[in-house]
């Protein structure tokens, strides 16, 4: 009688790899579709009147689309999302709940995954230029430093309201398997025009 073990680690080999399939293909179509609702977004153009509108409206609600983050050098577009929890950071890049927007003059905060959003991220040098394109205004941010902490270092966000500083954040080393013990900051101020 033959062992049946082998045939068992390939069943099992063929249910993971197919659970693995359809969380990847589950997030490029959320990513891909809150990235088309980005660009419907900001597509609009908005009257001063209109933008006093977006500006005196209420929050938005986590897992929403707020705007777009373009960044030139790695050739990405990536939708910006409400939230940082792991449903909105699977839908495209998080805009953590408590930071600030464009153009409010504070701490403004996005994360994503190093692997999905974030996969070139390590490419972009001091410089570099960001945008972010929101339904009340185009802005943009040039990097000026860039960090590594653990990954309970929660000292990065300040949510101070000085001025106006954009903290891209992601998981680091980017090429680690499993949960990284670290993570890679970069830090950017606005762009004069």
């Amino acid at each position: 009688m033959k062992s049946k073990l082998p045939l068992f680690i390939i069943l099992i080999g063929i249910i993971l790899l197919t659970i693995g399939l359809w969380q990847y293909v589950d997030m490029k179509y959320q990513t891909e579709a809150s990235l088309k609702q980005a660009k419907e977004i900001i597509s609009k153009q908005h009257t001063d009147t209109q933008k006093k509108k977006i500006e005196n409206s209420p929050p938005p609600g986590m897992g929403d689309t707020v705007g777009l983050l373009t960044i030139p050098k790695i050739n990405s577009e990536l939708a910006i999302v409400e939230g940082t929890d792991p449903d909105d950071l699977e839908k495209g890049v998080g805009h953590y709940k408590s930071s600030y927007f464009p153009g409010e003059q504070g701490q403004i905060v996005l994360s994503g995954h190093r692997d999905t959003v974030f996969r070139k991220l390590g490419e972009l040098k001091i410089g570099d230029s960001l945008k972010i394109q929101m339904p009340n205004g185009n802005f943009k941010y040039e990097i000026t430093h860039t960090k590594v902490v653990k990954s309970d270092d929660t000292s990065i966000i300040t949510l101070q309201n000085q001025q106006e500083e954009l903290i891209v954040t992601t998981c680091y080393p980017f090429r680690y398997v499993g949960n990284a013990p670290k993570r890679y900051i970069i830090y950017a101020k606005p762009k004069s025009s």
